[in-house]
Formats: C-alpha cells, structure tokens, sequence
C-alpha cells in the first residue's frame, strides 16, 4: 500500500539482509543515527542484525521509498515477545515500531513529519492494530516532538539494557485527531 502526502508518494517493502545492507549501514552509522547504537558496526554486522530480524516471527525490517526511491527504514515487532519483554503490561494489538530517516545533504523541511505519518498510516492500515508503541531514548528530544505530533503520549520512563527510554504510546484514535489537528 501507499501513503500520498504533500512530500511525495511513501511505500514500504521488506528490507532484503544482504542487498540492502550496504544501503542501510550508510543509514544506521551515520552520526546523525547515534540512537540507533550501531556506529561502529561493518556492512557485515548490519547485515548479520537484521538477517536475525528476518528470521523472527515477531519483528519485521521494511525500506521506505519515496516516489520509488529507498529514503527510510521502518521495524514493526510484538513489543510482547520483542524489545519489551516485562517492561510494560502489554495488550492484545500492541505493535512496536522503530524508523530512521536516511541521511541526507539536502533536508527537505517536513520530511521527517511526513516520514512517521506514512510510518503510521501503515502500521495503522493492519485493523488488528490497535495501539503503537514506541520506546526512544529519554535524550532524544527531537523524535519526543515527533511522536507527540502524531499522537504519542509518554507512558513511563523505563530502564531497557542498553538505555533509559520513554515508552510511549498511540492509539489510531489519537493519531487520526492529531494529524486531523496538523492538516
């Protein structure tokens, strides 16, 4: 499926280990990727990481395209079988939900806006879907401003083993009223 927003047409499709690696290491080793942790990993190491994720039935990697060009990544997982595993009291349709925007030397105002609205209209497209659920770093002031803009409320501060995070959460009744609010 795809999402049409004023910046383009996003679609997703699964994100291939080892064709894709080499795209998405760029992406998750840049420095403006820190809080994805994976700064000093090789080509190797990405592909290895998310060959894992391939193989879990509970997490799923995706590439976001615009107007058919790869400019993002996307993780969907069972935050009760993966990532939060009794840091929270999870409910049937709870998704999770990692996105990074790729890097670039031309930012295009609103992008990233545009990117976690496409991110969410997807995850969303699933009826079965009833809450997302999302856990940045506590430091992360900027995707704290993205999520609230599409809905999230923060939850509670939690101590995962690699970082303190915010759990967050939204349902489709607060997004659909937030970016009602932003159009």
């Amino acid at each position: 499926m795809s999402t049409t927003l004023s910046l383009g047409t996003f679609t997703f499709r699964p994100l291939d280990p080892l064709s894709d690696g080499e795209l998405v290491h760029g992406w998750v080793t840049h420095p403006k990727a820190g809080f994805w942790m994976m700064q000093n990993h090789s080509v190797a190491d990405v592909e290895r990481e998310y060959m894992a994720i391939a193989a879990n039935e509970h997490h799923d990697a995706f590439i976001g395209m615009r107007d058919g060009e790869p400019a993002f990544l996307m993780e969907r997982y069972d935050p009760s079988k993966v990532e939060l595993v009794g840091l929270y009291e999870a409910r049937p349709g709870d998704v999770g939900m990692h996105f990074l925007v790729a890097p670039t030397d031309t930012p295009v105002h609103g992008f990233t806006r545009a990117v976690i609205t496409a991110v969410m209209e997807e995850l969303f497209r699933d009826p079965a879907t009833e809450r997302v659920v999302v856990e940045p770093d506590v430091r992360n002031a900027a995707v704290h401003a993205l999520n609230e803009a599409v809905g999230f409320e923060i939850v509670e501060k939690i101590a995962k083993p690699e970082k303190d995070a915010y759990l967050s959460v939204c349902t489709r009744e607060q997004f659909r009223a937030a970016i009602g609010a932003a159009r």
